[in-house]
């Protein structure tokens, strides 16, 4: 296991949903081991923890709509 902690955004094209809107829609950061947590970028904001990254891309990808674009 690294020590490296990676932050992210996911931004959405398209909101498919009419709930979420567009652009940037969360911030995020994967810890060294494994573990992600999101902090959804609205006016009732919501922080999340997930087992993997790809829990949240499952849930929340809307069918490759948001994308993950690494800060570090």
């Amino acid at each position: 296991m690294n020590n490296t902690f990676r932050r992210f955004i996911l931004r959405r094209d398209e909101d498919e949903t009419g709930v979420s809107g567009t652009g940037l829609v969360a911030y995020g950061v994967q810890y060294p081991d494994g573990i992600v947590v999101t902090r959804w970028n609205a006016r009732i904001a919501q922080t999340c923890v997930w087992e993997r990254l790809e829990d949240v891309v499952s849930v929340h990808g809307h069918n490759g709509k948001t994308k993950i674009e690494w800060i570090d």
